[in-house]
């Protein structure tokens, strides 16, 4: 009887450890992924104005399975954009246990899904071919690239069976030649139901303020209920967070207190985190008044991403790691994404695709919340750390300046 109670007693401190690990390699992962979003985002919406919806996350699940493939001064820049852990096997555990995790989740749908779509002539190495389906839960898939047609009809039928039919074109022929090697293909969807569904009873037309001097009536959905609200003194700006079933996913709205101030607000979140916004919060009872919309981006990345400082990936790039021979480089990186709220909740997806080609007191006081200027928006999902900490991670930003539904 000893034996066997000190024998449990070694198995339990083994799983504790490893639980620890993962939790320290999600974490890590998590943080690089921050830096990494806060970074992307400035960029992207400078190269994109107006109404936006993008996944960070879709973006550097994406580049991470390239990075991995990457060597010399390619894989350095990499690391230096996505923010990586500098242990490689921090990172790719790390990535394993983030796409399990979001994988996962319960009372909403969210699913996250890769594919690694390769040319017959190249000799992909099979430890590159192992670390993305262990790591990045990843298959892979045999395409004749020459016969373009055939190939786009086969990424984009992957597309769309991940995303609810909502991306139907991520490439087209014309994208795919003879010369193209590798496809490498992300697909995020989200589908929320909100904890307290707003009624459709009532939803009616207000005012929203575009500008200072334009005002356009949009549909508008009202709640009553009890939300946790904060002030954000450095942005000039207040926040509101509205979680969908289950309270791991919520959407965190920050509306500016000037109409015309949307722009300043999104180049100072660069230096505020999600989790630090949230700490600024608590729950109160408010009138919730957020239009409906909806938004699709498409987004080239390629320009976005140089202008990051992943310049050798597109020209001169090492990718050994994915294949022998040299001439691999990344062509173009494009994302699609959508998002629509209503009612019931939201319903979001991104696809990021890779193209590696071209050899070469009294009174109860209740506080009134009116989306009705431009704003920014989080989806975003908590986790949790081994003491209970949040770990807080943005699936899909973006901005609205004019709600369209």
């Amino acid at each position: 009887m000893l034996i066997r109670g000190f024998w449990l007693v070694i198995l339990a401190l083994i799983t504790m450890s490893e639980a620890e690990k993962n939790v320290e390699s999600l974490r890590s992962v998590v943080e690089g992924a921050n830096q990494f979003s806060s970074s992307f985002f400035q960029t992207v919406v400078r190269h994109n104005p107006g109404n936006l919806i993008t996944s960070p996350l879709s973006a550097s699940i994406v580049l991470a399975m390239t990075a991995f493939g990457a060597r010399g001064n390619t894989v350095a820049q990499f690391r230096n954009v996505l923010h990586l852990p500098t242990s490689e096997s921090l990172a790719t555990s790390g990535y394993q246990s983030l796409i399990d995790n979001l994988n996962n989740v319960k009372d909403n749908k969210l699913a996250v899904a890769n594919k690694v779509f390769v040319a017959a002539s190249l000799n992909l190495k099979p430890s590159y071919k192992n670390l993305t389906e262990v790591y990045f839960r990843s298959s892979s898939q045999l395409v004749n690239f020459a016969q373009s047609q055939e190939a786009a009809n086969i990424i984009n039928s992957w597309a769309e069976q991940n995303t609810n039919n909502l991306i139907k074109e991520l490439v087209t022929p014309a994208m795919l030649d003879d010369l193209t090697k590798l496809v490498l293909a992300n697909a995020v969807y989200f589908k929320g139901q909100w904890k307290d569904k707003f009624d459709l009873k009532l939803t009616r037309n207000m005012p929203f303020h575009t500008s200072k001097v334009e005002v356009k009536n949009v549909p508008t959905m009202y709640r009553q209920g009890k939300y946790k609200y904060g002030v954000l003194v450095d942005l000039n700006a207040k926040f509101v967070v509205i979680p969908y079933k289950g309270d791991e996913l919520s959407m965190v709205i920050i509306l500016p207190n000037e109409i015309n101030d949307l722009s300043d607000v999104e180049k100072k979140l660069q230096n505020i985190s999600v989790t630090n916004i949230l700490s600024q919060g608590h729950g109160e009872e408010m009138r919730l008044w957020l239009p409906k919309f909806k938004v699709e981006s498409n987004i080239d990345l390629r320009n976005v991403l140089i202008e990051m400082g992943l310049t050798d990936a597109f020209a001169g790039a090492d990718f050994s790691g994915i294949a022998d021979g040299e001439g691999l480089c990344i062509s173009q990186l494009i994302q699609k994404a959508y998002i629509e709220v209503n009612e019931e909740g939201s319903e979001a997806v991104a696809v990021t695709r890779r193209v590696v080609t071209k050899r070469k007191g009294g009174c109860r006081y209740i506080r009134e919340f009116k989306i009705e200027q431009p704003f920014f928006y989080y989806i975003i999902k908590t986790m949790k750390d081994e003491i209970g900490n949040d770990i807080n991670l943005p699936l899909f930003c973006g901005s609205i300046y004019e709600p369209k539904f």
